[in-house]
């Protein structure tokens, strides 16, 4: 985990000095689109799905307005139709990438991923042939700043909603449960009356690959491709994310 974690570090800290807000703010009305149609419902009361929606759209900034826009036109009759796709292929030096994507044009999405691939020297795969590298697990990142009580005792609360994992970064705190055990957490942050900043099913690599560092920006460069892509929800990968990589970022 964390290899993966240090990726979305990466994100974070390049989001600072370069944020897409366009980018996360449409990705933000996807969520929350795909939330009310699979949960029939537009309440986020009784739509647990549209609360997280809800709650990851605020951790990237988005006005209420915005938000409140999103729901009412999710729950109208020209409502977008979205289709969730996942891809899995191979980038350069036999790293392993997953992509997942929330579409209204599955065809265009294809062309796009497979054009991705093929032009920084990987291969689209079948579906379901990599999927056996990840696990998928909740994770949930709490402002630890926004946390009356100590981090200790708040840990502690939160094996009690299912939390197999810790892991701190400045003011942040990832929490990893079971794929499972999703519910289960959101749940119990709702009695803490604490809204993470974000919480997701992730991929997590059972395992990672470490490369020189000019072949592990390879891999960042094709995983920036995907990531700028309007289709494109998640990305996940097989590549050790070493303090190396890190700094060279900053070069």
């Amino acid at each position: 985990m964390a290899g993966h974690s240090k990726w979305a570090n990466i994100k974070h800290r390049k989001g600072a000095q370069d944020k897409k807000r366009a980018k996360e703010f449409t990705r933000a009305i996807k969520e929350i689109t795909v939330a009310v149609k699979e949960g029939n419902s537009a309440d986020p009361e009784t739509n647990p799905t549209l609360r997280n929606a809800i709650s990851n759209a605020k951790g990237v900034n988005m006005p209420k307005d915005t938000i409140e826009r999103a729901i009412k036109k999710a729950s109208g009759a020209d409502a977008d139709a979205y289709e969730l796709v996942t891809f899995e292929g191979y980038g350069p030096h036999g790293i392993a990438v997953f992509v997942e994507c929330t579409t209204d044009n599955t065809n265009r999405t294809v062309a796009s991923i497979r054009s991705i691939f093929s032009k920084h020297g990987g291969s689209l795969g079948t579906n379901g042939s990599l999927e056996f590298l990840f696990d998928r697990k909740g994770v949930f990142v709490i402002n630890t700043t926004e946390i009356e009580q100590s981090l200790e005792k708040l840990e502690l609360e939160l094996i009690d909603g299912g939390a197999l994992d810790f892991e701190r970064d400045e003011d942040l705190l990832r929490v990893y449960t079971e794929f499972t055990d999703f519910g289960k957490m959101s749940a119990k942050l709702e009695e803490l009356h604490i809204e993470p900043k974000n919480a997701e099913v992730q991929r997590i690599p059972l395992n990672t690959t470490e490369l020189p560092v000019e072949q592990g920006k390879q891999i960042l460069n094709l995983i920036d491709k995907f990531e700028e892509d309007d289709d494109v929800q998640n990305v996940y990968h097989t590549l050790e994310i070493t303090d190396e990589l890190i700094e060279s970022m900053n070069d």
